[in-house]
């Protein structure tokens, strides 16, 4: 007997994938999707739960145990990870749950949902036997579908559009399910299910920002919340993967942006989410779009609801502390920055990518428009927002030069944040297609597609080996975080001790597989 419709896994793996930063530096993030689906089946007379390994910290003995104990008809593992990009990576944890999970002889079907499995579904299926089928779209309405059979049979799944299943043993891939419209986001997805979130004594509380989102301080990172305000992106980056979950072929190795699609909760309806968290006393939140500042038709409306609410804080001597998604160059009404920041929003992350304008064209096929970065970003701190700069090394075109020119553009800027990435083929991008056509090494397992990961494995370029690039991307982070004009700039806002706190950040050195085998 079930008392419950469906449990879904947030699966763990934090020191796989950060190593020494997981214990105190990795954020930890609230299950976003997880929360979704669980308040949209609610709301469809279903009965769901969540389980969040990574929130609890659990081993996968102990996760294993807590599943069986709560017996549900579906178990359903979410795997996206920190940004909808980085889903690969939580498979490490998922899989190996998934596994023990059926080496124990649970009977309970087992299904994933998360952008590796919708980039590749047959192959996913091909090599994760303890996988009994999966979700090739954003999963909702198979998903509704499958909770409304009298009893979930997964050798017989063959009406249910928008999954991946084995027919006779082999994989089939099911024609495309849709994905939920523009007009039916409000009714759809209508909310987060935040009171299935574990706790230990506030809502929220298991949860912590990234330390930057935090101003540096380990004391400010919880309660944290994380939630959305749309979905989708109208880009089509090569390096991302984010409209993966829009696909509507069947072809194998999907690539994201073919059907991009921006979809928006109305500013009045998702507001009511944002009232939620701050009833409960969660006052940093991660604004999750991919995009945020790029429809003002959409975001000014939220904004000024969100400064009605930021100013009845700071009469209570409190404020909002979030932190939202743009591009430099979808900052297209500076004058806007202000309401912006009253709103709440403390920080910006902005994809610059490269300082190289033909790098930054060859990667987003012409759609990043030739703007003066520098201007932008002196906009945004005149306006007393703090920005979050997003880099990429080793994408196609870049050279020594580059990623240097890169590197020295960054500390010119001297922004209170700084994150590079080593490019790397995420499955369901177009790099990832363009890699498996020319034969080009990938990482061995999943968690080599975290670019803190051990034995992580970027892309090379025509000039440059993965690990002349990990290398340099490594030795930048040290650079950036020492900079004296940096941790100047930390004192001068946040204090000394936040600075110091940087310091001892950048003691911890990850291991590097890959420069072992030079």
């Amino acid at each position: 007997m079930h008392n419950l419709d469906i449990l879904f896994v947030n699966p763990g793996n934090s020191k796989g994938i950060y190593q020494g930063l997981a214990t105190d530096y990795a954020a930890i993030e609230p299950p976003t999707w997880a929360l979704l689906l669980a308040e949209s089946v609610r709301g469809k007379g279903y009965t769901p739960a969540i389980l969040d390994i990574n929130a609890e910290q659990l081993s996968h003995e102990e996760a294993a145990k807590k599943i069986q104990q709560l017996n549900p008809r579906l178990i359903c593992f979410t795997v996206y990870g920190q940004n909808v990009n980085a889903g690969t990576v939580g498979m490490s944890g998922a899989v190996k749950l998934s596994n023990l999970l059926k080496e124990q002889q649970v009977s309970n079907p087992i299904a994933y949902i998360g952008s590796y499995i919708q980039a590749l579904p047959i192959k996913c299926l091909k090599e994760e036997p303890s996988i009994d089928f999966g979700f090739t779209n954003e999963g909702l309405y198979a998903l509704l579908e499958v909770l409304s059979l009298p009893k979930i049979d997964v050798t017989n799944l063959e009406d249910i559009k928008g999954i991946v299943w084995r027919k006779d043993g082999v994989p089939k891939m099911n024609s495309a399910g849709k994905i939920v419209s523009k007009l039916d986001m409000d009714t759809e997805f209508p909310g987060y299910a935040w009171d299935l979130l574990p706790f230990k004594e506030t809502p929220l509380d298991l949860y912590r920002a990234p330390m930057w989102h935090a101003e540096y301080s380990q004391d400010h990172r919880t309660p944290y919340a994380a939630l959305q305000t749309s979905l989708g992106c109208q880009f089509a980056c090569e390096f991302c993967m984010i409209n993966i979950i829009n696909r509507n072929d069947e072809e194998e190795i999907g690539v994201a942006g073919h059907y991009s699609l921006m979809r928006y909760w109305s500013p009045e309806y998702i507001i009511k989410e944002f009232d939620k968290l701050i009833d409960m006393g969660v006052r940093t939140i991660r604004i999750t779009d991919e995009m945020f500042l790029l429809s003002p038709k959409y975001y000014v409306p939220l904004c000024e609801l969100l400064k009605e609410r930021n100013d009845k804080l700071k009469e209570q001597g409190e404020e909002l502390k979030m932190w939202a998604y743009s591009r430099v160059d979808t900052i297209r009404r500076p004058g806007l920055l202000k309401l912006v920041k009253d709103a709440g929003i403390k920080w910006l992350c902005l994809g610059i990518e490269s300082a190289d304008k033909n790098v930054r064209l060859e990667v987003s096929k012409g759609k990043f428009e030739d703007v003066d970065i520098t201007k932008v970003i002196d906009q945004v701190h005149e306006a007393g927002i703090e920005v979050m700069a997003n880099y990429i090394v080793g994408l196609p075109g870049d050279t020594h030069e580059s990623m240097k020119k890169t590197l020295d553009f960054s500390l010119e800027l001297c922004t209170s944040g700084w994150n590079t990435y080593a490019a790397m083929a995420l499955p369901g991008s177009q790099l990832y297609k363009n890699a498996v056509e020319n034969g080009t090494p990938l990482p061995e397992d999943y968690e080599g597609y975290s670019f803190h990961a051990y034995n992580t494995l970027p892309l090379p370029t025509d000039q440059l080996t993965p690990a002349e690039i990990l290398k340099f991307r490594d030795d930048a982070f040290n650079t950036y975080h020492n900079h004296p004009l940096f941790l100047e700039r930390i004192e001068r806002l946040f204090g000394k001790k936040e600075a110091d706190n940087i310091k001892e950040m950048t003691k911890i050195k990850l291991k590097r597989k890959i420069f072992e085998n030079e």
